[in-house]
């Protein structure tokens, strides 16, 4: 929470001279009652018809009253204008604070927080602190010294009527704690039931094509609905209780306003009060109404806006596990690949029960290529986010060129590794843009040679603009194919000392999987090369196969090694191959 006030920090001045303007409005609204009392006397004491009279008086008050109203006014105007600019301004700045801070999230913060979740706190939530500011400054200032004032005036006013402000203030006082005794629970279950509706919006969508494949589009209208329906529920509740308050409101105000006249009237009659103090009191009444009809609303939107400034505070105060150290080493600028070595690495996932890796040692060689194979879960990909440190060992050390990776910034850890992931993520843009992503100063040379390489260049050649051709969101105009070839020419065009591809091969066939492989032997053979793979015909030419098995490393060595040495290996290599591919 204190980081999260940290951002308010520079609308301090802003917050001081919208309050400002409010006391001056307050003061100006509070100014109008005595000015009508007065009117309303000298009205009553002209003996002509009031609109005809010559009366300096009722001229000098009617002067005052418009000049206070219009001071009034542009007091109102001016608080409009701060306010506004002072809650866009929030909520920019925490877009940022959020947005940064999540980027900055490893792999094990992202497991701690869901998608869908993130983006209700970077939407919804700075939304809900933004409306309380735009509002909330006004009626939090604005309404206690309204009230405060007018309660102070109408007691001197008529000090024998102020019991019935006293009973009509208990009343809204009593009103309003009722209001948000049954509000306040509904809150944070609306922005939980609004995290579930994005996260199932978001699986919908993103799963559309399974779900119309298995016809499932009802299954999953009936899933969205039964979401839907129970947001709405529990915002019809609380709408249903906010709206209660406005005609409890005036009943209470209307019915003090008929006590006034009755009572007042009869001291008027009886000479205890004038017509002009009768209007004064009536209007000061009015004023502490309203005031607490302001703050009965702002009480309903501050345990919401404080149920998501919470949320947000809870993004911006997760601890990075993931840190840079504090005097970084740094390699010297070198040609040539870089030598990757794991010495006793384990691992476990926060959550899991047990290691995904155990005890994990193998050097990969600069101008070798080294391959990891294995069934599904045998943590492949897990030794991919190691080596990027996505995550950090739970035991052992990774090293980079002899340094252990914990000791480079993860900048220039990262600077060195060209990643291609499984799931091939492209931005929308150019695909110039996109070869560019890693290295924005290449040469239209480099980017030509990176997607000669990854035999992505025949392809973008028959686009329309070639290299200009825009690439739709999430690459949605290429094939599975296209786009991995994609993936795979912006990691090279980096030409970085290691090559990392987890299991970047799978939507390629065999003809183009066999001209990359060779292309990268021959281009990019300085390079370290590590790659995850699941088919034996990609990895059968690497210098270094690692088999996995539970997170353990079954065997080590080349195709025909492993296949006389690792009976899994063997089974995986005769599930695949022909007796004369294998050899």
């Amino acid at each position: 929470m204190r980081r999260l006030l940290r951002y308010l920090r520079p609308f301090v001045l802003l917050i001081v001279l919208a309050v400002g303007m409010l006391f001056i409005q307050a003061t100006c609204d509070l100014t109008l009652p005595n000015l009508l009392s007065r009117l309303v006397n000298e009205i009553l004491r002209v003996n002509t018809v009031p609109l005809l009279a010559e009366d300096a008086s009722i001229l000098r008050i009617g002067l005052m009253m418009l000049a206070v109203a219009m001071g009034g006014g542009a007091a109102a105007i001016g608080v409009d204008f701060f306010s506004t600019k002072m809650a866009a301004g929030i909520a920019r700045d925490l877009r940022y604070a959020v947005f940064e801070k999540v980027e900055r999230f490893s792999s094990r913060e992202f497991d701690s927080f869901s998608t869908a979740s993130l983006i209700t706190r970077c939407t919804n939530d700075i939304n809900q602190i933004q409306g309380i500011f735009v509002m909330g400054i006004r009626m939090i200032c604005y309404a206690p010294i309204m009230g405060i004032g007018s309660i102070i005036m109408a007691v001197s006013t008529a000090p024998s009527m102020s019991w019935l402000i006293i009973l009509a203030v208990a009343v809204l006082m009593g009103m309003v704690i009722t209001i948000m005794s049954l509000a306040m629970p509904k809150f944070r279950l609306i922005q939980a039931l609004v995290d579930r509706l994005n996260r199932t919006a978001r699986e919908t969508l993103n799963g559309l094509m399974v779900i119309r494949a298995f016809g499932k589009e009802k299954l999953e209208e009936k899933r969205f609905d039964e979401v839907n329906r129970e947001l709405t529920e529990v915002n019809l509740v609380v709408n249903r209780i906010m709206i209660l308050q406005f005609p409890v409101m005036q009943l209470i105000m209307n019915t003090l306003i008929l006590a006034i006249i009755w009572i007042g009237s009869h001291r008027i009659a009886a000479g205890g009060m004038d017509v002009g103090g009768m209007m004064a009191f009536i209007q000061y009444a009015m004023y502490i109404i309203f005031s607490f009809m302001f703050l009965s609303m702002m009480f309903i939107m501050l345990p919401r806006t404080a149920v998501s400034a919470a949320r947000i505070a809870r993004v911006l105060d997760t601890e990075v596990t993931i840190q840079d150290p504090p005097q970084p080493k740094r390699f010297t600028a070198r040609p040539g690949g870089s030598r990757v070595e794991f010495r006793n690495v384990s691992f476990r996932y926060e959550k899991g029960s047990a290691n995904a890796l155990t005890d994990i040692s193998f050097t990969a060689e600069p101008g070798e290529t080294t391959a990891f194979i294995g069934p599904t879960g045998s943590g492949k990909s897990t030794i991919a986010n190691l080596i990027l440190r996505f995550y950090d060992v739970t035991g052992g050390a990774i090293f980079l060129d002899g340094v252990d990776i914990r000791e480079l910034s993860q900048e220039e850890l990262r600077f060195r590794i060209g990643y291609v992931p499984q799931k091939s993520v492209l931005l929308s843009g150019p695909v110039s843009f996109t070869l560019r992503y890693g290295k924005k100063e290449a040469s239209n040379e480099e980017i030509r040679e990176g997607a000669e390489i990854a035999q992505a260049l025949d392809f973008i050649e028959e686009k329309e603009g070639g290299f200009e051709f825009p690439l739709s969101q999430g690459a949605a105009n290429l094939s599975g194919g296209q786009k991995q070839r994609l993936s795979i020419a912006r990691a090279l065009v980096r030409n970085p000392g290691v090559l990392l591809f987890d299991d970047s091969f799978s939507a390629l066939d065999f003809a183009t999987d066999a001209r990359l492989r060779k292309a990268l032997a021959e281009k990019r053979n300085e390079a370290a090369k590590i790659i995850v793979a699941q088919r034996v015909g990609t990895i059968m030419g690497a210098e270094k196969i690692i088999v996995l098995d539970n997170g353990r490393i079954t065997g080590m060595g080349t195709h025909r090694e492993l296949l006389e040495t690792s009976p899994e290996y063997r089974e995986i290599a005769e599930s695949q191959l022909s007796q004369g591919e294998m050899v």
